[in-house]
């Protein structure tokens, strides 16, 4: 079975990324309850740039997340919205978490993050297609031999 594509007006596409965000100190600030709330504040995020949340998952001091976004879409922009809206919401709605973990500064992620494109085909079968292309010389040969 092969992969599911997305069409634009004048495109097709599958994008995908890999995307880490990280506590501010590595702090073990996200519990369950707080994992939970990041996970709807990310899919309704994404809705709204018309994107969607493939796959949510966290530990106590960071959290991946799997997203599929349009080539229309500026990705470090994408990652700047969540994670400042992330970031405000879940501090508003937990309002003791400035002060006790982040010395009561308006803090939630660090400043850095992490992606990585990601799909269904590796760089070293992407490699082998490119160099298994026939140049336009070949292709002239071959039609002529034909």
């Amino acid at each position: 079975m092969g992969t599911i594509y997305n069409k634009g007006f004048r495109s097709v596409y599958k994008l995908i990324a890999h995307v880490v965000f990280v506590v501010k100190y590595r702090k073990k600030a996200i519990n369950k309850e707080r994992g939970e709330r990041l996970e709807v504040i990310f899919k309704d995020t994404l809705q709204k740039w018309d994107c969607n949340l493939l796959e949510f998952n966290f530990e106590d001091d960071h959290c991946h997340l799997i997203v599929e976004f349009k080539p229309d879409v500026q990705l470090s922009k994408l990652i700047a919205n969540l994670k400042t809206v992330s970031s405000r919401l879940i501090r508003q709605e937990y309002p003791n978490l400035s002060k006790q973990y982040f010395y009561g500064k308006p803090y939630f992620w660090t400043g850095s993050y992490f992606v990585a494109s990601c799909g269904g085909v590796t760089v070293e079968h992407l490699k082998a297609y490119v160099e298994n292309q026939k140049s336009p010389q070949e292709r002239k040969a071959r039609a002529i031999i034909d």
